[in-house]
């Protein structure tokens, strides 16, 4: 990337380096950058190296709140004494399934352990590398194995010889595993976690459940580890368990969580078709859309015949054919001779094919397509399935997974025991010993923010109690005002009197609330086909303006009433009213219309109210200037995410999501922006941008600079302070995010006043790990929220956190049902210099302040806004044949390559059609 832009005073952290870096050495330790102050300059800077970058060291442990004691997943590790050591592996013919590298190795080591191998038992990561507890007696050897098929197979009665297949595996001496640095390090004497020996460490844990049971990513599944659950359509739910291996300030910890995930059913295929259908195959033929839902649903998937006898091989679906199986023949011989495939399987299987209107399965490559009937293959067990569930399946799931906090630690203490970590012959050689207690850690609870509220005329502070309130009796701090508003319903089974009196009920609780909310609408609703969205909107959003427009009004508010199952309609009207008609919307079930309870409609007015700009509740310590290092002077909060797109989705971009505060010193206010990149890219591309613009010359946009320029014209004053809360970054992205969008947020920055570097705090939130954080006593009700949960405030900075790093864990919300999982909030960048009290007190009282409910939530708001606004954008994506959508929504940007596309590398974005001004300036997205 260029780091020059002449004129403009900027700040410049090299990217550059990193990226090369880790594209010519992708398994080096983290490059660093030392605490250093940045340059500004008039023109340009040179580049600081990213080889100096480091993330802040902790600034002492929190002392605020009531001390208690909680129990983590996490169990002590001892760090072995032994001497490591890497060797390549280099296998011939190459095979890219893991599973027979597998078995070629298991095969070396159980032939030549004792004559070769010194008697050492290898920990083997599948691919190319092999770790040892000691050297193996040659710095390089060569090995030939043989593998036999799994089966013997009958023909003709006669026992056939198993197929055989011949390997060269080379060993070759590659490093030693520098466990001395990995000592140092979690003793805190060394800043970098020495990877390459974590990474042994976590192999040699691996290689036994590896072999019993399904590994998945960090995980591992067996139908044995607890009652399959079906989940509809051919689907069904395995148990089992996450396991990493993890540095922290108590030392190594083995970190254990319960998990469940979907793998299809060991059907035979015809009934897996039947189940992903719901009816039965044989009564009418396939339909095209049948024929694509099953090959979409089988493309990939292991199947093994049936029709051989004990000869069972197996092989992967490629597709379907386009023909049914008694219109398919093929050649035979070289004279040309040509077989059904019916005949081919009387005859030389004796089997009579009797679904002959269904296609076959294709299976082998394209050039060389194998045909196999439906009914002579059966799905191999322990498949996972990648692709994404529906509503059912994903409902189904949840239930599997829910778990009071009880019933998860007595599975994670099972599985520690049944895993025996001190029977296991791998820790043992490698010297790996496992405590089987979970780790007691020492936590604070913090105390609830007080909040401000409206209560007849005066204002009234509510204090949550186990993080919830209510309104009764209350009003919202700065009701919003809708003067002009419409309804239109889409519910085939709502009547018009039922949709008059829903939104007469609807208004009232608006006005109760705090809102100044006309009792009538501008025209009576509208009933509508779902079919004619746009067409709908469009005509009553004309209608309603004819009437208000000559007073100078806008259309404030859209109610709609939704059928409860609505397909695409609910993403197709917020695509057309944000980015074409610019009007916010609220949307209410049908389920709701009819058991219309005063909690729900309280719940949509506090939604609403966000949407046309008021607001809900305020920290009283915001109105008192005592919020640390946000009250004292102008600060700006930023939340940013990115969404990506499901697994199999392979064409369709990730969608960037900005929001920011708007109300200093309150901080309860968020604008939002969204963007389109590249398929599955993390690092934010839209943060800040420059272009050359025929007339203007060199310009610069940019998401962070909009929201810069709008929170000075909301409050009239530049930020001094920026705290950006950052979500969705793993901990392998960290450096790489970092750099870049602290990179874009200087340059942000600088490009709206030379020398304008107000200071930047970085902290990336994190909900996708595996740390749970359990009462020490489950019977102490003083201990422990209703669902027997720890109580929200509760946070831990000690013993299972980074050993040097300013990270915490904090429960900031109250348990519904199943187990809380704490939000992990780690700082990459810190130039406030928050104590570790102020960073903990004000992310927990922002919990509180979470528009949509009620109750404090659990993780930060404006990184959950984030999240939000980049859902909604997803709506935004259908396909655009005007060339309204040239443009990124969000920050003003360069004219876009192409007519609707945006190149990123190679890849051409189609950008979002762009939000509406006025939509960009209220929560559109709560």
């Amino acid at each position: 990337r260029s780091h020059t832009m002449a004129g403009i005073g900027e700040v410049v952290l090299d990217v550059t380096f990193l990226q090369v870096h880790q594209e010519q050495f992708p398994s080096c330790t983290k490059p660093r950058m030392s605490n250093i102050k940045p340059r500004c300059q008039s023109s340009q800077l040179a580049p600081a190296s990213s080889k100096s970058v480091r993330f802040p060291l902790r600034p002492g442990k929190g002392t605020h709140g009531d001390r208690c004691v909680v129990k983590a997943n996490h169990f002590f590790a001892e760090l072995p004494d032994k001497d490591l050591h890497q060797y390549d592996v280099s296998i011939t013919p190459e095979i890219t399934s893991r599973g027979v590298n597998r078995a070629v190795m298991a095969e070396l080591v159980r032939l030549y352990r004792h004559s070769q191998l010194d008697g050492r038992l290898p920990a083997y990561d599948g691919r190319k590398s092999l770790y040892t507890a000691g050297p193996l007696p040659f710095p390089s050897k060569t090995f030939e194995i043989t593998l036999h098929d799994e089966e013997e197979s009958l023909v003709g009665g006669q026992v056939a010889p198993r197929r055989e297949r011949q390997f060269r595996v080379v060993i070759k001496f590659a490093a030693r595993a520098d466990l001395h640095h990995l000592a140092m390090f979690l003793a805190g004497r060394q800043p970098d976690a020495p990877q390459e020996a974590l990474q042994v460490l976590d192999i040699v844990l691996r290689e036994l459940p590896t072999a019993r049971y399904s590994p998945v990513g960090r995980s591992f599944y067996s139908p044995n580890l607890g009652r399959r659950q079906k989940l509809g359509d051919g689907l069904e739910s395995w148990r089992g368990f996450y396991q990493s291996i993890r540095p922290t300030q108590m030392g190594l910890s083995l970190n254990i969580d319960m998990s469940s995930t979907a793998f299809i059913e060991p059907l035979p295929v015809i009934d897996f078709v039947a189940q992903l259908l719901s009816r039965d195959i044989s009564v009418r033929p396939l339909s095209d859309s049948d024929r694509v839902k099953i090959k979409k649903a089988l493309r990939g998937v292991k199947v093994e015949v049936t029709h051989r006898g004990n000869m069972r091989r197996k092989y992967r679906i490629s597709g379907l054919t386009s023909q049914a199986t008694r219109e398919l023949s093929f050649p035979v011989d070289d004279r040309g001779t040509v077989k059904t495939v019916v005949q081919y399987f009387l005859e030389t299987y004796g089997f009579n094919i009797q679904h002959t209107t269904l296609p076959c399965l294709q299976v082998g490559n394209q050039q060389r397509p194998n045909y196999l009937p439906m009914e002579v293959c059966k799905i191999v067990e322990g498949q996972r399935y990648s692709k994404r569930l529906n509503e059912k399946q994903i409902t189904a799931l949840l239930k599997v997974t829910c778990q009071r906090p009880q019933e998860r630690e007595k599975d994670i203490l099972q599985t520690v025991h049944h895993n025996a970590y001190y029977e296991d012959p791998y820790a043992q050689e490698f010297g790996i010993k496992i405590d089987e207690r979970l780790a007691s850690v020492e936590a604070r609870v913090l105390p609830p923010p007080r909040l401000k509220y409206h209560d007849s005329g005066r204002e009234k502070d509510v204090l949550p109690r186990i993080g919830q309130w209510n309104m009764m009796n209350k009003k919202m701090v700065n009701g919003g005002r809708v003067s002009h508003w419409a309804c239109i319903n889409f519910s085939r089974n709502v009547q018009d009197s039922a949709a008059r009196g829903f939104c007469h009920e609807l208004a009232i609780m608006c006005q109760i609330s705090g809102m100044d909310f006309a009792p009538e609408p501008v025209l009576p609703p509208l009933t509508a086909r779902p079919e004619h969205v746009e067409r709908a909107l469009k005509a009553r959003y004309q209608d309603a303006m004819n009437i208000i427009r000559p007073q100078g009004r806008e259309l404030d508010l859209l109610i709609v009433i939704l059928p409860d199952n609505n397909g695409s309609l609910y993403g197709d009207l917020k695509r057309i009213c944000e980015t074409d008609l610019g009007l916010v919307s609220q949307c209410c079930l049908t389920k709701h219309v009819f058991k219309m309870s005063k909690q729900y409609l309280a719940n949509v007015a506090l939604k609403i109210n966000v949407k046309v700009g008021g607001r809900n509740t305020v920290l009283v310590d915001a109105l008192t200037r005592r919020i640390p290092l946000v009250s004292d002077r102008p600060t700006i909060i930023f939340g940013a995410d990115v969404t990506h797109p499901h697994p199999g989705e392979d064409s369709s971009p990730s969608i960037a999501a900005v929001v920011a505060s708007q109300d200093w010193p309150e901080v309860t206010k968020y604008a939002g922006l969204v963007s389109a990149q590249a398929h599955r890219q993390e690092l934010i591309q839209d943060l800040f941008k420059v272009w050359q613009d025929p007339q203007r010359g060199t310009v610069t946009g940019g998401m962070i600079k909009e929201l810069l320029i709008s929170f000075k014209r909301a409050t009239g004053q530049k930020p001094q302070r920026i705290i950006f809360y950052r979500d969705g970054v793993s901990e392998g992205q960290f450096y790489q995010v970092l750099l870049y969008e602290l990179d874009a947020i200087r340059k942000a920055c600088a490009s709206l006043e030379p020398n304008y570097q107000p200071p930047v705090t970085f902290v990336v939130v994190q909900k996708r790990h595996h740390t749970r954080l359990f009462a020490n006593n489950h019977n102490d009700q003083r201990t422990v929220d209703r669902s027997g949960n720890i109580l929200p405030g509760t946070v831990v900075d000690s013993k299972i956190c980074h050993p040097t790093e300013f990270d915490f864990y904090l429960c900031s919300h109250a348990g519904i049902q199943g187990t809380s999982r704490p939000a992990h909030y780690h700082v990459l960048w810190d130039e406030n210099k928050f104590t570790a009290d102020e960073l903990q007190t004000l992310t927990n009282n922002l919990c509180y302040t979470y528009a949509r409910c009620t109750r404090s939530v659990s993780i930060v708001p404006p990184a959950y806004y984030a999240h939000l606004a980049a859902f909604r954008a997803r709506f935004y994506m259908e396909p655009d044949t005007s060339d309204s959508g040239s443009m990124a929504s969000g920050a003003r940007g360069p004219p876009q390559g192409g007519r609707n596309t945006r190149p990123f590398g190679n890849v051409a974005v189609r950008p979002l059609p762009a939000l509406k001004e006025n939509v960009k300036r209220v929560m559109f997205y709560c």
